[in-house]
Order: C-alpha cells, then structure tokens, then sequence
C-alpha cells in the first residue's frame, strides 16, 4: 500500500516537477475522502536552501535518513549531467531494496539510471534528453514515444504534464480510480492518461480547439457505440477519403482509424472500471462489435485482458 512518499531534492530544484509531486501526494485531501500521505521532502544538507531560479529558494525539512523506508520515493526533472550526491543515489536504491517504489519526472530519470537502477528496464524521459539518456545509460531500454512507464519498481515519466499522469497512475493503482479521480477532479485534469500515449503530436492542432475537426472528435466520443468508418467521418468533415486521412494525421497526430481505437479502448477501461457491466455488454456500448474484438484492441493497448483490468482496478468510488 502506497502510503509514505519522500521526494529527494539537490542542486537547482525544478519547482514546477517538484510541484506536481506535491500536488499529488503532499496536500492533505483527507476532507475529500483521498488518504492522508506521509510526505517527506529531503536533500542531503536540509540545513541549506536549495535554489529555484530568479532569486527563489527553498528548504527543506527532512534528511536523506528519514527516506530510505517510503513507499515511494520520487525525483523530480534536474541535471543530466551525472554530477549526483552519492547520498542521493544510495538513499534510491535503499528505497528499492526494501521494497518500495521510484517514481521519476522528466529528467529526473538520469537519477535512477546513475543509480544502477534503469539497467536491462524499459523507461522514458522528456523527448529532448531521450539520446542523452540511452548514450548514458545504453543497457537502459529507453522509450521516447510515451508518457510515463513502469518496469518493475521504477514508474519513468516524461515532461511536467506527463508527471502527473504517472503520479495518478501510482495512486490509481494502490487506492483504486476512486481516490485517483477525486485527486484530478481537485487539480481539474485529466484522472487517467495512457502511459503508452505519445509525449507529443506532429503538428499543432488549432482546428481542434474551435470548429472542423475539434467539433468532428467531439461527436465522435458522443456516438462511440455505432459503427464509424473513415469514410464517415470524412463526409462530415466534406472531404475525400485520402485528403481526410492525411490532415487528421497532420490535426491529431494518429491515423482516425487508430484515434478511434484508442478512444473506445479508454471507454471501455472507464466502464471496466466503474460498472458491473459483462464484457460483451462494455464492448457494444463503446463501439466493437464483438466482445473478441474487444478483447484484442484492449489486450494490445493496455497490455492485461479486460477481466484482469477489471480485477485490478474496480473498486468502488467511495474507497
């Protein structure tokens, strides 16, 4: 059970990183129904303020001691230089070796991987220190093209944002989406975000935020459950087949074929998750036309069965 997270800070603190820790674990919600946290911010000297930028400074309240038996320890974005207290390192692998978790944000992975611990695991960092990352460490299996992953004990995630969806992902897992989803509901953000889904799109999206394809995803996700083809939603959009194609690649950042896919996989989790519903049930309401096709969109995206899923994460709400 998740429940003491120390967070280990050093050098030049990357405020927003550390702050999407913080928001997660460090605030007391315990009003909201979400569990009252353990949560330890330490550095190697707390007696010494360490430096945001601009003149701000922070210090903090723990030792490195006081870490070495969390739940979790997390490590916010910093240098990829390899210059790290061996303190720090140690107090990382001390965390895993009794059993505990390391939850990285954005560059924050150089850590772990100095510390031994990104050896022969998949993981993941910002999009721009993924070379630095694998020359670094080249027996680490890294992996640009998501947000966050977990192999073994370590959860990698990759910018900010992607530290939130990761953060989430860990209370989701120890406390059920209940917990998870009253969390996000306090930071008004997304409660559940694939790790698998790409860091970044190719092209911006300025159609999606106003009419044409903004309006065409949104009716998308409000009619799910009928059978949609390409050609359909090209003609809403009034294009040709091909010329549709090719702008939601460049709109989105995904084949619609694909997009859509994902999106009723996601639909499916949120219905697994949230009612009693049978499978083949789950899978008419978002849009398969069969509880096997279900099954194998599901088992190639999220990596578990839609029973498994289920089994891991339905809990009731009010947890």
């Amino acid at each position: 059970m998740l429940k003491s997270v120390g967070v280990l800070l050093h050098g030049n603190v990357a405020m927003f990183e550390f702050g999407v820790v913080h928001e997660v674990f460090g605030l007391d919600r315990t009003d909201d129904g979400v569990p009252g946290f353990d949560f330890r911010v330490a550095s190697p000297d707390p007696s010494v303020p360490l430096p945001v930028g601009n003149g701000v400074s922070i210090q903090v309240s723990h030792s490195l001691d006081e870490c070495r038996d969390v739940d979790l320890v997390a490590i916010p974005g910093g240098k990829v230089d390899g210059d790290y207290p061996e303190e720090i390192l140690d107090t990382v692998r001390a965390v895993v070796d009794n059993g505990g978790r390391v939850l990285t944000v954005c560059s924050g992975a150089f850590v772990a991987g100095a510390a031994g611990l990104l050896d022969g695991r998949r993981c993941t960092t910002h999009w721009r220190f993924g070379e630095e990352l694998a020359r670094q460490f080249p027996k680490a299996k890294v992996d640009t093209d998501v947000l966050f992953v977990d192999d073994g004990p370590i959860t990698t995630s990759a910018g900010t944002a992607a530290g939130i969806d990761a953060s989430l992902h860990l209370v989701r897992e120890a406390w059920g989406p209940g917990v998870a989803n009253r969390i996000a509901r306090r930071m008004v953000v997304s409660p559940h975000r694939d790790g698998g889904q790409r860091q970044f799109v190719d092209a911006p999206m300025p159609a999606c935020s106003d009419e044409g394809f903004g309006a065409l995803l949104s009716w998308l996700l409000e009619h799910l459950d009928r059978d949609i083809s390409v050609d359909d939603m090209a003609e809403r959009m009034h294009m040709s087949g091909r010329t549709f194609a090719r702008r939601f690649v460049d709109e989105v950042g995904v084949s619609p074929r694909r997009w859509l896919t994902e999106q009723r996989v996601l639909a499916a989790k949120n219905l697994l998750e949230s009612t009693d519903a049978p499978v083949e049930e789950v899978a008419r309401l978002v849009g398969f036309t069969s509880a096997t096709l279900l099954r194998h969109h599901f088992a190639a995206s999220v990596g578990v069965s839609p029973l498994v899923y289920r089994r891991r994460f339905a809990k009731s709400a009010a947890v």
